[in-house]
């Protein structure tokens, strides 16, 4: 399934994806009850270190051998020709299964990007809270100068 790296260039590798499932076959379509899993490596958001991203997905996917068969309100794939070739509905699953972001562990130990440098740095949004700006530290001291008089 290397070639779902070419429609999204986030999806850095994937394993070999192991596929189980059963075919139920009727005079008019296929319906496969598939089971997919493996693992894409994507960046992560906030460091862009290689992250593995485990697949376990469940699906039935529904394949119409007439083109008459077709209700508006079902999805389903059409089937052109002898053969029934699932790569293209693998490869659209494994590409809706890739999520906007995803984070790395932080103690895997990768160097990725920097988290400071002049005058800036990463933090979480609690810390934000908690530091006061060096700048306006003059200014804290102001107002409790004044509720202290009060």
């Amino acid at each position: 399934m290397d070639s779902i790296k070419e429609t999204d260039p986030t999806i850095r590798e994937v394993s070999p994806i192991h596929l189980t499932g059963r075919a139920d076959i009727s005079a008019t379509r296929v319906t496969f009850h598939i089971r997919i899993e493996g693992h894409l490596i994507l960046p992560c958001s906030r460091t862009l270190v290689d992250v593995n991203y485990p697949i376990d997905v469940e699906t039935t996917e529904t394949l119409l051998l007439n083109s008459h068969d077709f209700e508006a309100d079902e999805e389903v794939y059409q089937v052109t020709g002898d053969v029934i070739d699932l790569e293209p509905i693998i490869r659209e699953i494994l590409l809706l299964e890739v999520p906007m972001q995803v984070f790395c562990d932080e103690n895997d130990g990768q160097e990725g990007a920097p988290q400071s440098g002049k005058d800036w740095e990463v933090i979480e949004e609690q810390e934000k809270t908690e530091k006061l700006d060096p700048r306006l530290a003059g200014l804290a001291k102001f107002f409790e100068d004044s509720n202290s008089s009060d």
